[in-house]
């Protein structure tokens, strides 16, 4: 069995497609997604209604919360004081990435799952109980343990960081998916998972970056060049 985690679309359609495309050569039984579909791009309504067209089943990233309780937002900022810088920004682009969308789109968002538990795998957004929180690659064999033990299998999956990679720790392996947009570890190209047969690997996909920031320019969201710089240097910047 051969399965796909495609994760942090974050409404780039120009990246998803060149992922569809990567799909179909690589040819997956079940592609499964993991969150963070619309916020954060040029195209939110259009990759919702793709991701629900392919019926790919998922779960909540903390954006996909964000932008369907608009509630969790201020939570964040007041147990996460580091957040403050950012927080103006987050909001202007999640009132746009709202009105995109349309209360029908917000409400499928608001009714994904906060995992995903098969036989042989589970997928979160970022840690089993938090879609806002994970381990990073830097952390220590205790932080996976206790983010991600709960889920009771012997492999973990996640996204939410944007920097995939694969990694065994004492009772389980844990995989990150990376991202189809907005990569933070210094390769622009999307990112997603093939789990085969049990055994997890990182694909990488080029996409024409330039276009997607073309329709970036063009589509009105707020603190669109902000978005376009992550895109053009595959890290994350401050505004």
């Amino acid at each position: 069995m051969r399965i796909a985690i495609v994760s942090d679309i974050h409404g780039n359609l120009t990246a998803f497609e060149a992922v569809l495309a990567d799909l179909r050569v690589t040819a997956p039984d079940r592609v499964l997604h993991g969150g963070d579909l619309a916020d954060a791009g040029s195209s939110p309504a259009e990759i919702v209604d793709r991701v629900r067209d392919l019926g790919w089943q998922g779960v909540m990233g903390n954006t996909d919360e964000m932008l369907a309780r608009p509630e969790s937002l201020a939570q964040l900022a007041e147990r996460t004081p580091g957040f403050a810088p950012w927080r103006e920004l987050v909001e202007r682009m999640a009132l746009a990435t709202r009105e995109s969308l349309g209360e029908e789109r917000l409400g499928w968002l608001r009714a994904l799952p906060r995992a995903h538990v098969s036989d042989a795998f589970a997928l979160v957004h970022a840690s089993h109980d938090d879609a806002w929180r994970s381990p990073t690659p830097e952390s220590d064999d205790a932080a996976f343990e206790s983010a991600y033990a709960p889920l009771g299998k012997p492999l973990a999956v996640y996204g939410h960081i944007h920097r995939p990679f694969v990694r065994r720790v004492a009772s389980m392996t844990v995989a990150n998916s990376g991202s189809v947009s907005l990569s933070y570890d210094g390769d622009r190209r999307a990112s997603y998972l093939l789990v085969d047969d049990g055994v997890p690997s990182v694909r990488r996909v080029e996409y024409d970056i330039g276009r997607e920031i073309e329709s970036l320019c063009t589509c009105g969201l707020p603190h669109s060049d902000w978005v376009a710089k992550v895109l053009a240097s595959g890290k994350l910047a401050m505004p």
